[in-house]
């Protein structure tokens, strides 16, 4: 079997378990009531003013585990289903987003550092896909060739790894973050920031396999373009 569809094989079935495991996880904790009683947009709201933060609107918005932070118009979006929910898995969602609120306040330089990067990417990945598979048509008229069309397209196809390396530490770190947060303020307590920390930390690893996967890409194309030379 090609190497390639081994790299994306291998990686679509772990990418696949770990979504149905944080699934199962946001399932689960779904349904678990917090002892405080707060809803996500409660939880939201004490978060940022707690760390001094009132230019930052919390917002509902469509769809599942479609919440996210948007730093151009300084806003927490929260899916309906944690919005309003008083549950475990909502308060640690709502504080997962309000953490990048926080590193945004903070200019924390990893999430600067992915920001800046966007136009880049952006780039990179609409364009990296198409001259890559030229790449590898051009291999087999001409080597040499094919090898620097397919350095071009590494060199954009990277600017994506990069950005999915980057997004690690960002992502992590607004984890730890909400989690730290929950726990000090007594939003969860016992168990209950330890079903937090469980949730968020599958949620996690759902960018971290994406990183990997788009790393070990970057390396079969660097292979087939190094290894190229006759």
């Amino acid at each position: 079997m090609n190497l390639y569809w081994i790299i994306f094989l291998v990686f679509m079935v772990l990418s696949l378990v770990v979504s149905k495991v944080l699934n199962a996880r946001i399932e689960k904790y779904s349904k678990i009531r917090l002892s405080s009683g707060l809803t996500g947009k409660q939880v939201a709201e004490k978060m940022l003013r707690d760390n001094g933060i009132y230019d930052v609107k919390v917002t509902s918005v469509q769809g599942r585990l479609t919440d996210h932070y948007n730093p151009q118009d300084k806003t927490v979006n929260l899916s309906e289903g944690v919005y309003g929910s008083n549950s475990i898995a909502a308060a640690a969602v709502a504080a997962h987003e309000c953490g990048h609120a926080v590193q945004h306040a903070t200019a924390y330089q990893w999430l600067t550092m992915r920001s800046n990067m966007v136009p880049m990417v952006q780039f990179g990945s609409k364009w990296s896909q198409w001259i890559l598979l030229a790449g590898m048509i051009l291999l087999g008229i001409s080597s040499f060739l094919g090898k620097w069309v397919l350095l071009v397209g590494c060199a954009l196809f990277a600017l994506t790894t990069l950005f999915s390396l980057i997004t690690l530490p960002v992502e992590y770190n607004a984890s730890a973050r909400a989690v730290a947060w929950l726990d000090e303020t007594g939003i969860t307590a016992g168990q209950e920031t330890e079903m937090a920390k469980d949730a968020l930390k599958w949620a996690a690893r759902t960018y971290l396999i994406a990183a990997i996967s788009s790393l070990a890409t970057l390396l079969y194309y660097l292979y087939l373009a190094l290894g190229s030379r006759r």
